[in-house]
């Protein structure tokens, strides 16, 4: 059960909103003055965890798909089969083929710039087994292996599945950051985006909410505001 209070979180979007559009906003008790950026400012959920022990505590993973996309202008990457490139290329997205990555030469330096150009990678379901192979642990090891297109699969919906796609994963901090929606997007949709993965996380822990210390939103440029205390 979710332990969010709607008018927290939508007085907390208002003032989030009003920062982003340039209008003055108050602060901490403290008048602060806007700026309109000529970029889309993503909206991070900020955690801080309590109860929770990263060297002992099994470290948690899992990944949520939002109703609406958080980060439209991802930059994502196909390694595709004949079919799914030339789809690709159509849809203008960035395509690389077996042999494109057969060039690489396994250099780990050239696999790793590869990996950090991208925020994700799909790959053809006949292509995928060969990724290991052709470029080492390098896109794993980054968080990012790729995800499964199914010959046939409608590759506008899968690039969209893996925008619209957050992740979750305890590393050695208590402290998580992830972008769940953007100041562009209409106010209910970040509301409900902000509530599902705040939710989703706290499944993924072990005492639940219990486990949960703090949330804030924060816009990109702007301040952070507390949702949950």
């Amino acid at each position: 059960m979710s332990k969010l209070n709607v008018e927290i979180i939508s007085t907390a979007v208002d003032k989030l909103l009003s920062y982003a559009a340039g209008e003055e906003v108050t602060h901490e008790g403290k008048a602060k003055q806007g700026k309109k950026r000529k970029f889309t400012e993503s909206i991070d959920l900020q955690i801080a965890l309590k109860n929770y022990d990263p060297q002992r505590d099994k470290r948690f993973s899992g990944t949520f798909k939002l109703p609406a996309v958080p980060r439209p202008n991802m930059k994502v990457c196909v390694i595709g089969n004949a079919v799914h490139c030339e789809e690709a290329e159509r849809i203008g997205v960035d395509k690389m083929s077996v042999d494109d990555l057969k060039k690489f030469n396994k250099n780990k330096k050239i696999i790793k710039k590869f990996a950090k150009k991208y925020d994700a990678f799909l790959a053809s379901d006949n292509l995928i087994k060969q990724i290991p192979r052709l470029l080492g642990p390098g896109l794993t090891k980054a968080g990012k292996f790729p995800t499964l297109v199914e010959s046939g699969a409608n590759l506008t919906e899968k690039i969209d599945g893996v925008k619209a796609t957050i992740k979750f994963q305890m590393k050695k901090v208590m402290c998580l950051n992830v972008a769940v929606a953007n100041v562009d997007m209409p106010k209910d949709d970040i509301m409900t985006n902000i509530t599902l993965s705040a939710n989703f996380l706290a499944s993924l822990l072990k005492k639940n909410w219990q486990n949960i210390k703090v949330l804030y939103i924060k816009s990109t440029m702007g301040p952070p505001t507390q949702i949950f205390f």
